[in-house]
């Protein structure tokens, strides 16, 4: 590759946070060795691999148009302005055509797994763009990209079983009320912004402390999701390992923010939550293939 297209690619990956995708895979992962494991279906690759690639095609249109819609309002924000949209790196309608060719490319690979995935698709699609325009009337933007990213884990034991089940399910609500909640700290940083712009958030609506008592009970619900998942599943030793950690690390990341400290949100947004879901699906697969 020439130094410009190693600049180009390294702009779009920058653009979709492509290592945020480590929030929801682990997840999709979990989906599918449930799957797996819970019925006569055996491994299989390629299906496994256009899981992975529906993952990634439909959070990079999501993100893409993120930042398309939102370009305009985060040229304005001094947290923001660096974005590559704003910062010129990467051009509106480049990004607009990106997020086109990742609907295109992620509703293709549904086509490819089973019926139920290509027909639902769509919703699928216009649950995680939707979120981008969210903030604008709702103070729940926030649970709206909980649920987008609770799509994972059922949507991937669709793909291996072509039917709902309930323990995909308790996984599903885990993830919603674990994202919404560390989104609502992550919005924290943008909460004077936010209500100079009139923009809706948790943070705009209860203050810092209300917004960080509103995640702490979103936190609490996805823990008792993973808890009863594995009460449900009679679970044994490893996946209770993993649900202490990932309890743990929930727990954590409250101890570093607070109301008048938020230093520490982007250590309690990536790292703690990026590291709680990949610890806790290795327990989960080792759980289901080792115990």
């Amino acid at each position: 590759m020439t130094k410009q297209t190693n600049k180009t690619v390294s702009n779009y990956l920058s653009l979709i946070k492509f290592s945020h995708t480590i929030f929801a895979l682990p997840f999709a992962i979990i989906g599918y060795f449930l799957a797996i494991h819970f019925t006569e279906k055996t491994f299989d690759l390629k299906l496994f691999l256009l899981i992975i690639l529906c993952m990634v095609f439909a959070r990079s249109a999501a993100m893409a148009f993120n930042r398309y819609i939102d370009r305009k309002i985060d040229e304005q924000n001094i947290r923001t302005a660096v974005r590559e949209i704003p910062a010129g790196a990467v051009k509106p309608q480049s990004a607009l055509l990106f997020v086109i060719v990742n609907c295109l490319l992620f509703i293709s690979t549904t086509y490819f797994i089973n019926s139920i995935c290509f027909f639902l698709s769509p919703v699928a699609l216009a649950v995680v763009l939707g979120y981008s325009l969210t903030k604008r009337f709702t103070a729940l933007c926030h649970v709206v990209l909980g649920i987008g990213l609770s799509l994972a884990p059922i949507g991937a034991y669709l793909a291996v079983t072509g039917v709902f089940d309930w323990l995909p399910l308790f996984f599903s609500f885990a993830v919603l009320f674990w994202v919404s909640g560390f989104d609502i700290i992550y919005a924290l940083q943008d909460e004077e912004f936010d209500k100079s712009k009139n923009l809706k958030s948790i943070p705009v609506w209860l203050g810092k402390k209300g917004a960080l008592m509103l995640s702490n009970v979103f936190h609490i619900v996805s823990a008792s999701f993973i808890i009863y998942a594995g009460f449900y599943a009679h679970f044994n030793s490893w996946y209770w390992v993993g649900t202490l950690v990932f309890v743990g690390l929930l727990i954590y990341q409250h101890t570093l923010v607070k109301p008048n400290d938020l230093s520490k949100v982007n250590i309690a947004f990536f790292t703690t939550n990026g590291i709680a879901s990949v610890v806790f699906a290795v327990f989960v697969l080792v759980e289901l293939f080792l115990s």
